[in-house]
């Protein structure tokens, strides 16, 4: 309630002023387009191309489950002609921004509400939100991801049909690759000798595991705020780790690994990341990672692991 309060007095203050800012800017006509984290800018990057000004909100590598809009965050998404955000626990910030500011001339896109939705225990369920909590992290199946693009791609048609053509062009362009991501994780987990995956560390990836029918033990559910494992639960990961001859256990990427690392160590395995794009680091979006980029950096380990 703090924090919303303040939000609102912000937003007080703000728009007093919106105006004059906005007409001290420079509008380049093209499609203004605000995703909240890396997976839906990306996404919206390779459908829109140069047609489109787009903004991711958080920052790179900075942490998206205690994120607090400032006001600046707050007159981008007001200024936004298509809003992208997860719809999940990490956007419950969002409810005060969307109810404090116009949105009619917006279309919004919220992955959740795009993507068939698990429960954080793996789970199907319809998509109905009072029964929470579900999974967020939709994107980490590349199934899912094309239904992203292809809402995104068909709110540009929308917002932009003078550049529908060009929208729609990109669109399977990306599908097709989308495709060729799936078959690859497919063709590795067809020919696995094993279908666990260990990871000593959150397991944001439930979408994953669900479409390629693997199995997995984490040290902590989805993305749980907990710093330490129980000694069980550590226990248990070195005990699978050892008994299935497991070469290698997983962290995710920004995470510290000293929790996999100490599994590891244990059972004579060793660490490796496993790419969610989640988010990014700095040096990897600098570097043009996408989400493409990094979900293939994912196939030669997940082989290996399975074998």
């Amino acid at each position: 309630m703090k924090k919303l309060t303040a939000l609102l007095l912000a937003l007080l203050l703000l728009f007093s002023l919106c105006a004059c800012a906005n007409q001290d800017s420079t509008d380049s006509g093209k499609i203004k387009i605000v995703a909240t984290i890396f997976p839906q800018y990306d996404f919206a990057r390779a459908i829109a191309g140069d047609l489109a000004e787009i903004t991711m909100l958080l920052a790179p590598g900075e942490e998206t489950h205690t994120y607090d809009p400032s006001p600046a965050d707050i007159i981008t998404i007001q200024n936004a002609d298509i809003f992208i955000y997860g719809g999940g626990e990490s956007d419950t910030w969002m409810n005060g921004v969307l109810d404090s500011i116009d949105t009619s001339g917006m279309t919004l896109i919220s992955l959740m509400e795009v993507c068939e939705l698990l429960e954080a225990d793996g789970h199907d369920h319809e998509h109905e939100h009072e029964e929470l909590p579900y999974d967020e992290h939709v994107w980490t199946s590349p199934i899912n991801s094309k239904a992203i693009v292809e809402a995104i791609s068909n709110a540009l048609c929308a917002a932009d049909p003078d550049n529908g053509d060009t929208y729609r062009s990109n669109r399977d362009e990306y599908l097709g690759k989308l495709d060729e991501l799936d078959a690859k994780f497919r063709d590795v987990v067809s020919n696995a000798s094993c279908d666990t995956l260990i990871f000593g560390d959150r397991f944001p990836l439930i979408y994953f595991a669900h479409e390629y029918g693997l199995d997995y033990h984490a040290a902590f559910p989805g993305c749980a705020s907990n710093t330490e494992p129980s000694a069980a639960t550590v226990a248990e990961l070195i005990d699978e780790v050892k008994t299935a001859g497991i070469p290698i256990v997983f962290k995710i990427e920004l995470s510290n690994g000293q929790v996999a690392q100490s599994i590891a160590e244990a059972a004579g395995a060793r660490v490796e990341t496993f790419y969610t794009c989640h988010t990014v680091s700095k040096d990897d979006f600098e570097n043009g990672e996408t989400y493409l980029s990094l979900m293939e950096k994912n196939i030669p380990l997940l082989k290996e692991a399975l074998h």
